[in-house]
């Protein structure tokens, strides 16, 4: 999958494109990955503000009580773009990480990422 910006996505081809060619499929699916996964975080950013504000509320009172202090000292504006949120608020809509990463991957690139992230004992990469 593509970056969908246009400077990182020429930027990825340029990084390829120098590395020798054993490299170059490692990395190409590393970019492919992490291209999809910024993809799919970014789809919870657009969602009107008063939802996000009630999904951020909801997810202050789901963490451990540390986390939570500490991201309601950061606020809404700090953390409505954050991995950990971004992914509540796509999966409080139904859009979980796993599934939408399946649809958008190469079957070879989604058992990639889903070794990596039983490795890293991790359910997001």
């Amino acid at each position: 999958m593509e970056h969908p910006v246009y400077k990182y996505r020429k930027a990825q081809a340029e990084h390829l494109s120098q590395l020798p060619e054993e490299e170059r499929e490692y990395k190409a699916r590393e970019f492919r990955i992490g291209n999809a996964c910024y993809i799919y975080h970014q789809q919870a950013i657009p969602i009107q503000e008063n939802r996000l504000i009630m999904y951020y509320k909801e997810w202050l009172e789901g963490l451990p009580p540390n986390i939570s202090r500490q991201m309601r000292t950061l606020g809404f504006e700090a953390c409505k773009t954050i991995i950990p949120f971004t992914r509540y608020v796509n999966e409080r809509n139904d859009i979980g990480m796993r599934d939408w990463l399946k649809e958008h991957l190469s079957a070879s690139d989604f058992n990639y990422w889903q070794e990596l992230s039983k490795k890293a004992d991790s359910p997001t990469f």
